[in-house]
Formats: C-alpha cells, structure tokens, sequence
C-alpha cells in the first residue's frame, strides 16, 4: 500500500514539474527585445540633432540685408517702371498716326512725338542704371535668374529704341529713302515696344523681384 501511494506521487509529480517550469520560464521572459530601444524619442532627438549639424544651412534660409543705396535705387527703379507700358502705348499710338498719315509729319504731331520718345529713352536709361546696379547686389538672392532676364529684355528694348531713333527719316527730299527709313524706324520700334513689354510683364505677373 506505501509502494502504490509513493509510485501515484511521484507520477504527479512528473506531470506538473514541465508545466511549472514553462509557467517560470514564461514569467521570466524579457518584456524588451535586444534590439528595441530604451529611450526612443532621446534617440530621434539625438539623430535629428546629427543631421542638423552636418547640414547647418538647410534647416533655414539665409538672410541677406541690402543697403541703403540698393533700397532707393529699388525704389526708383520701380516708381519710373510705372510710366514704362503708357510711354510705350502712347509712342506706338502717334508713331502709327504718322506712319499712316504723311501729312501729319508736318504738324505738332511729330515734335509730340519725338518728345514722347525721348522720354521713353530718358525712363529706360534710369530703369537700366538702378536695375543693373541692384542686380550685382542681389546675385546671391532668390529670383536671380527672373531679373536676369527681365535686365536682359529691358537693355535690348532700350538698346531698340536708340536703334529706332537713329533711323528716324529726316529728309522727304528723296521718297525711296525716306519711305524705306520710315519703314525701318517704325519696325525697329515696334519689336522693342514688344520686347520691352515681354520683359515688364514677366516683372508684373511673377511677384516682382522676389
């Protein structure tokens, strides 16, 4: 009777001894694997911390501050672009009037409009000074590349009209000359009025000089 009730104990104790050592085992077991981390927001700030450091520039734009004479040349420049379009629509208005009608050459028409014309040299001449000169100060500005154009149309349109006052018809004595003189003054301003245009336009419609 002792041998069968020792044999039933040691039995029982052979079934539930592995189950009490996984209970253990599982109880014990790490809640953390070897590669998770601790502290993970530390370890995001850290990297972020790093990659700011490599790359200091990038985080932010870099300021840049102009002087004085760049900011009333920008002043001027943009006050005497103002009267740019109506210079340009009123010299192509009367220079059609008299293109089209030669009896008018002889009246106040013309001195209106070479005056006119010399105005809009004179306001180009002032553009083409500020212009270039704020240029050179701001290379390292964004919308370089947009000014750079723009100062490009706005010298050849300029560079026209020079162009197309020098072949302005002086003398009626000799019709085939004069009318190919008129012709060729009046094609030379209307390609500059163009281009000047092209290039106030690409200023207006995109922001200005930013």
């Amino acid at each position: 009777m002792k041998l069968t009730i020792g044999v039933m104990l040691f039995a029982l104790a052979a079934f539930t001894s592995p189950a009490v050592a996984q209970d253990v085992i599982e109880i014990d077991a790490p809640l953390l694997t070897a590669s998770a981390s601790a502290t993970p927001i530390a370890d995001a700030i850290a990297a972020e911390a790093a990659k700011l450091a490599a790359d200091p520039q990038g985080a932010r734009p870099v300021a840049i501050t102009y002087s004085d004479a760049h900011e009333t040349r920008a002043k001027i420049h943009k006050y005497s672009s103002w009267a740019t379009l109506p210079l340009m629509a009123t010299e192509f208005a009367l220079g059609e009037s008299l293109y089209n009608d030669p009896s008018a050459l002889t009246g106040a028409q013309k001195g209106v409009h070479g005056a006119v014309g010399t105005a809009l040299i004179a306001f180009f001449g002032v553009q083409s000074v500020t212009g270039v000169m704020n240029l050179l100060d701001s290379k390292e500005a964004p919308g370089h590349t947009k000014r750079l154009v723009h100062g490009l149309l706005m010298l050849a349109a300029e560079g026209g009209f020079v162009a197309a006052a020098l072949a302005a018809p002086s003398d009626r004595s000799a019709p085939p000359a004069y009318d190919a003189n008129k012709a060729t003054h009046r094609n030379i301003a209307i390609v500059s009025i163009g281009v000047g245009t092209t290039g106030y336009l690409l200023m207006l419609f995109t922001g200005g000089g930013k």
